[in-house]
């Protein structure tokens, strides 16, 4: 099995250095000209990525978005250009999933089969710190496995084509939301003359003793029994009484917290019934 990178940023890099180690890594290529020089028995950068692709039987693809990804895919130095026969790619960089379909309208056309791989962990790609999150059919994962633990702590298949990347958004949407609130917490804490840095540490020395952001992804459905409905209840009257008293201290300090306003009023939905999805996809 020979994997070659495309895209040797921070996680590619650390793609690279995991397969290296394997002795899976074939080929690499980065617009960059030196991006490989410094990475530990990195090969010396192709010419092209059909340079690469003409290498490989997986390659993967670990540029910034959905533009740079169709870049190198196209074209006659791009991927598609020179893959072989039952050759794959694996996509980690993240793109909505309209731009996914594009992506994968261009490697079908080219009966080259594409496994949609969102990534977790970039900070320690290089010791094998990643997990990813797999959208594929159990054959297509079945052909790039090898390569996956090759450079990954976990491989998950989340699902068929486009469910990995969506696991991906879903994770992120998580992470920006749970950022927003140490951006307002912060705040908060400022207004009130409070040590933010030690209040940090407090936060996070305490944090097996209360709930986290992925509580409510793990209860059951609130109407499943009437004790569940009736806890419920409860639990959005603490919750209400918490997140007003937060409001009125920003208010005494002139300062607006618009994503925990914002959750106040979406509080019957957030404890008691999660927010319907849109028809169709």
């Amino acid at each position: 099995m020979r994997a070659g990178v495309i895209g040797l940023g921070q996680i590619g890099s650390g793609v690279a250095l995991c397969l290296a180690r394997e002795g899976l890594l074939a080929g690499v290529f980065d617009v960059r000209s030196d991006a490989a020089e410094q990475l530990d028995a990195v090969p010396a950068m192709a010419g092209s990525p059909a340079e690469v692709a003409a290498a490989c039987d997986v390659v993967i693809v670990s540029v910034v978005d959905a533009a740079q990804t169709i870049d190198v895919l196209s074209g006659p130095e791009g991927v598609l250009s020179a893959v072989g026969e039952g050759a794959s790619i694996v996509l980690v960089a993240t793109v909505s999933l309209d731009q996914l379909d594009r992506i994968r309208a261009l490697t079908s056309a080219a009966g080259v089969s594409l496994v949609d791989c969102g990534v977790v962990g970039g900070l320690a790609a290089a010791q094998k710190g990643l997990i990813c999150l797999v959208g594929a059919t159990d054959a297509e994962l079945a052909r790039v496995r090898p390569v996956l633990d090759g450079f990954a702590r976990s491989v998950e298949h989340v699902g068929g084509p486009g469910m990995g990347m969506a696991a991906k958004i879903t994770r992120n949407a998580i992470l920006h939301l749970c950022l927003m609130a140490g951006y307002e917490g912060a705040a908060l804490a400022r207004a009130a003359g409070l040590d933010v840095e030690r209040l940090a540490r407090i936060v996070d020395s305490s944090a097996d003793t209360v709930v986290g952001p992925l509580h409510f992804m793990t209860l059951p459905d609130p109407t499943s029994t009437s004790e569940e409905t009736s806890r419920r209840a409860g639990l959005q009257a603490v919750m209400g009484k918490d997140i007003d008293a937060a409001l009125e201290l920003a208010r005494s300090h002139d300062l607006s917290l618009p994503a925990l306003e914002r959750v106040r009023g979406l509080l019957p939905q957030v404890v008691g019934f999660p927010l319907e999805a849109p028809a169709g996809r």
